[in-house]
């Protein structure tokens, strides 16, 4: 009997021993299985985002729309209303009138095929020896594109091509200001109309598009060479060609602009487009547009103070002109830098620029006597020739990032000389070709219009309308 009650109590005493074991052992096996699956589902999961396509960004996308909005306001009625009021009064709707017409056709122009030109990529993957100057047919009336087709930033590329759209209008609007007052518009339409094709659409593929100053490593953030030099080049070639103002020096004085209160509303308009010009390069809303859109507002501002310093301490009186002309000096030289300069950066090429830009404007210009009516070369022109140089030594890695561009400052002194090699290329295409240009359509049509036709003023001879009433 105590054998068998010994017997008993040994087997439960195993049992209490070993079935929590063996529960322990099951729970950890069933803990190893769900980790192995948790391992597995990660795994699954990971691969399917390699494998599933981008997603539109909506934040991006929006940042995207208004920047848009926000350069095409530069034109019009920025640009129109800045030119407009520096004029005199018998040619201010011709200016308003060149700004409209080049916003209308141009945008035509750019979705037909300019797009394709400058962002194609038919040539290029073909191995063609044109994808170096244009980029291909491939996107002609933007047929390849979808509402599905995303670009850097995550954005769609129709409203890619939509932004770049408002750089090629404003780029040869700019050129007016070296012709204004004196120029046919039936040559006016031809010229501008064959300067985007011909000279615009090949060099923003060579810096934007993939061509071979892109490749070379060139820094041209928003479009120093692009957009300033190329446009301001050109305005001194036809400003040349095309002749002097009818009694421009002969007076003792430039001519008075019209409407100061415009020059000051078409400043502020540019001023604030400007940010969508420069911020919206970077095609996303992060850090790297606040970067671009902080050194953008700081170099204005410290090119527009010392332009007006210099006026005070020169001609003893500060005046808005000056003010308004030296923020855009600001505005043009920070443009190629947006993307790569910080704070010290932009107080340097906001004040070398004010300072550079006032010579060739209040000496140089008068010591030649060449007529550049509202200093389209001496603002944007030399303005985006110091910016574009600047470029290669204000560029720092703590905005480009750890692997990221610098400039001579920070020790590369390579970017510099690259720097150097854009800005080159650039005035001489320019020039040549517009020279070009500027002798066929003088040719065949005709730019600058009669004595009698400039002095009754360009809105009568060539529009037949007032901009103020004969009682005002």
């Amino acid at each position: 009997m105590k054998r068998r009650l010994f017997k008993y109590i040994t087997i439960l005493l195993f049992a209490s021993l070993t079935l929590p074991t063996a529960v322990i052992a099951q729970d950890s096996l069933a803990t190893s299985t769900d980790s192995l699956q948790v391992v597995a589902t990660t795994v699954v999961e990971g691969v399917a985002a390699a494998e599933a396509p981008a997603t539109l960004d909506s934040g991006n996308t929006a940042w995207m729309i208004v920047a848009t909005i926000l350069v095409l306001m530069m034109t019009v009625p920025g640009l129109a209303l800045f030119y407009g009021g520096l004029v005199r009064q018998k040619n201010v709707l011709s200016i308003i009138m060149q700004c409209l017409f080049i916003t209308g056709v141009i945008s035509i122009l750019w979705i037909a095929f300019g797009y394709s030109w400058v962002f194609g990529t038919s040539f290029m993957e073909s191995d063609s020896a044109l994808g170096a100057i244009i980029g291909g047919w491939d996107k002609v009336f933007l047929c390849s594109l979808t509402l599905d087709t995303l670009t850097a930033g995550n954005i769609p590329e129709i409203l890619f091509a939509l932004f770049q759209c408002m750089f090629a209008v404003i780029t040869p609007a700019l050129i007016i200001g070296a012709f204004a007052e004196r120029i046919k518009f039936s040559g006016y339409v031809v010229f501008i109309i064959l300067w985007s094709i011909i000279v615009y659409n090949p060099m923003a593929h060579w810096v934007w598009g993939g061509g071979w100053l892109q490749e070379m490593g060139a820094i041209d953030f928003a479009g120093g060479t692009v957009v300033h030099i190329n446009a301001g080049i050109s305005a001194l070639v036809m400003a040349l060609m095309l002749g002097r103002r009818k009694g421009y020096r002969t007076i003792g004085h430039p001519f008075t602009p019209h409407n100061i209160p415009f020059v000051f509303i078409g400043t502020a308009l540019l001023w604030l487009g400007w940010f969508g010009f420069n911020a919206g390069s970077g095609l996303a809303a992060d850090g790297l547009a606040a970067n671009a859109f902080l050194v953008t507002h700081l170099a204005t501002c410290v090119a527009a103070v010392v332009w007006m310093s210099l006026e005070w301490f020169l001609y003893k009186k500060p005046t808005i002109v000056g003010f308004c002309t030296g923020a855009v000096a600001g505005l043009v030289a920070i443009t190629p830098a947006a993307g790569t300069a910080d704070v010290l950066g932009a107080f340097a090429i906001g004040g070398i620029s004010a300072l550079v830009c006032f010579f060739m404007v209040a000496y140089v210009k008068p010591k030649l006597k060449y007529d550049d009516s509202l200093d389209a070369f001496g603002v944007h022109g030399v303005g985006g020739i110091v910016g574009s140089i600047l470029t290669g030594v204000f560029a720092t890695q703590a905005i480009t990032g750890a692997e990221g561009v610098q400039g001579a400052l920070y020790g590369d002194w390579n970017q510099l000389w690259i720097q150097a090699i854009a800005t080159g290329a650039s005035v001489v295409y320019s020039a040549v070709l517009t020279f070009i240009l500027f002798f066929i359509v003088n040719k065949t049509i005709g730019l600058r219009v009669s004595k009698e036709e400039e002095a009754v003023g360009l809105d009568i001879s060539q529009h037949g309308e007032f901009a103020y009433s004969e009682n005002e």
